[in-house]
């Protein structure tokens, strides 16, 4: 369906002054010819403006290359950071040390009080400000740790220039700080402009950072672990109380799933707590064609952790029929495998003149995948999705099951999961695809799992986030958080589908001629690569060293770089 309603395109363009040197990051300025503080800051429509250019920079699955940095996906090249190439940088830019979107929420929250406008419609914009500011501090936590926190924004002249870094926890109670005003100063869902943050956005934003900083704290050993925790479910109840949201349902368990990332409008499915708009000739993107060609795919590692129809691992289920070929593997199991995976009899792309193009054997080979589990959430068959740049497919920011995952394991966490909560969270999202709900006295301890000292209900809840959340860019995030790197280690988080002989003799000889298999026959993405190799020091990232060099205080580097 054509979208009617437009929405503006949300970019300001404010220049930035730089500099040469470690100040660039911190000083980076509005130009006075652009913005006159003593004209500008007056009314709700400057506010609105200046806050406008944080909107571009809201968290937006990419579901072809968002979880390559993981043992879900195996991209054809290796990862520099998983493959233990990543250079040290010398220069801070780009992604690196970037202070500039934190100096000009600083900038904002200095300025917003001059407006002539009611303390309630000030607040909101300051909400709206101190939301991108969490947004902002916790990805620099979660790449460097220990950082600086900056509460205004600095000149050349200002001393907290050559601040040394606070500790982690202590940035992220400033943080916590910031995500809590913003809850309690954002409109409610129903109040807020369209395509404008409102209050449940913010709690799905707490509840995964809390979620995020709760575990962290545990699985680190940094202690103070439960005020988060408590947080992050505090949080997600608060969404889940709203009444607002539920799980997108047809009543189709083998469609539905998958039909969820392919729709041409989010808003109003009752799954959506915010999501980006794309309209035709406005504002379009290229993820679906990219789902086409991603050089990527999903590994062996992510595939055996479905579960089978009865709910039981596939290595206690005397449902599972083994991986000799395709149509074994995905007999009685999880019916998100079909609809994450491309598999025969899935209609791969409509041409214009309604002649499908309708998978057999899986893709391997070619672009298209690494692995033959190739990737289709969010790939669309209608082919005017397909043309470069032009997909109009919406894509969610925040949606209802994350919130409710996250509830799970933040209960689970704390002790306090019973069944009700099972059935409220991981169990509504089972009913979707009609899977068994899961039930806590009737489950088993994977003997296959990646965490063999975990609780069987932990363990579990994690199962239903890395298949629920596959492909959305999340599964770096639970790993480090988890302090789960050495998953990256598995030898099955590089391989693909096993090509036995009677499945390899359907496939052209030249189509499959430079494919290296294991010795157990599974595609093997990286030949004489024994795998990605884990170091406890990629749990941050280093500092680059002119920022060192410029500003000893903020020695020392982080661990092992």
């Amino acid at each position: 369906m054509r979208k009617r309603i437009r929405i503006p395109v949300l970019y300001i363009l404010i220049g930035m002054a730089m500099t040469s040197c470690m100040k660039d990051d911190f000083l980076e300025r509005l130009p006075e010819s652009d913005l006159s503080e003593p004209t500008f800051f007056k009314n709700e429509a400057d506010l609105k403006l200046y806050v406008n250019r944080f909107y571009t920079v809201l968290p937006v699955a990419h579901p072809a290359n968002d979880d390559n940095r993981s043992d879900n996906h195996v991209p054809s090249n290796i990862n520099t950071f998983l493959g233990g190439t990543y250079v040290v940088p010398v220069a801070s830019g780009g992604e690196d040390w970037n202070w500039e979107n934190i100096r000009a929420v600083n900038y904002f929250l200095q300025r917003y009080q001059r407006a002539e406008e009611s303390d309630e419609i000030k607040a909101r914009y300051a909400a709206e400000a101190k939301f991108f500011r969490a947004l902002f501090y916790w990805n620099m936590v979660k790449k460097y740790g220990d950082i600086p926190w900056l509460s205004k924004d600095l000149d050349e002249t200002s001393e907290e220039l050559y601040d040394t870094k606070l500790p982690h926890k202590q940035v992220m109670d400033s943080v916590l700080a910031d995500l809590n005003f913003s809850v309690d100063h954002l409109p409610l869902a129903g109040g807020a402009a369209r395509g404008r943050l409102h209050r449940d956005a913010a709690a799905a934003l707490k509840s995964r950072i809390c979620l995020w900083e709760g575990t962290y704290r545990k699985y680190h050993g940094l202690g103070d672990e439960a005020g988060f925790l408590r947080e992050a479910a505090e949080a997600s109840e608060l969404v889940m109380n709203s009444g607002n949201y539920d799980i997108y349902s047809t009543g189709n368990p083998e469609k539905d799933y998958y039909e969820l990332f392919i729709q041409e409008e989010l808003e109003g499915n009752p799954e959506t707590i915010m999501a980006k708009r794309y309209i035709q000739d406005e504002l379009m993107h290229n993820v679906t064609r990219q789902l086409g060609e991603s050089g990527t795919g999903f590994s062996k590692s992510f595939v055996r952790s479905f579960l089978c129809t009865d709910g039981l691992p596939a290595s206690l289920s005397p449902l599972y029929q083994e991986d000799d070929s395709i149509q074994a593997e995905i007999a009685d199991r999880d019916p998100r495998f079909k609809q994450l995976i491309a598999t025969p009899g899935f209609v791969f792309q409509v041409g214009t003149d309604g002649t499908p193009d309708v998978i057999g054997l899986p893709r391997i080979g070619t672009s298209v995948t690494t692995t033959g589990y190739q990737i289709i959430k969010g790939r669309s068959p209608d082919i005017a999705q397909w043309n470069a740049n032009r997909s109009t497919l919406d894509r969610f920011i925040f949606r209802y099951a994350e919130v409710l995952l996250n509830y799970a394991e933040a209960k689970a966490e704390l002790g306090e999961a019973d069944q009700l909560v099972l059935d409220n969270t991981i169990n509504k999202i089972r009913q979707r695809v009609d899977m068994p709900p899961m039930v806590m006295g009737q489950l088993r301890k994977d003997p296959e799992s990646p965490f063999p000292d975990l609780p069987v209900l932990i363990d579990e809840i994690r199962r239903e986030r890395r298949i629920e959340l596959a492909a959305e860019g999340m599964r770096f995030d639970d790993l480090q958080r988890w302090k789960a790197g050495e998953l990256i280690n598995d030898p099955e988080s590089i391989l693909g589908m096993k090509l036995h002989p009677d499945v390899k003799a359907q496939y052209d000889p030249g189509q499959i001629s430079g494919i290296v298999l294991d010795e157990n026959g599974y595609i093997r993405v990286y030949p004489g690569v024994n795998h990605r190799e884990w170091d406890d020091k990629m749990y941050l990232y280093p500092i680059p060293t002119q920022e060192l060099t410029l500003n000893p205080a903020l020695e020392p580097q982080n661990p092992g770089w």
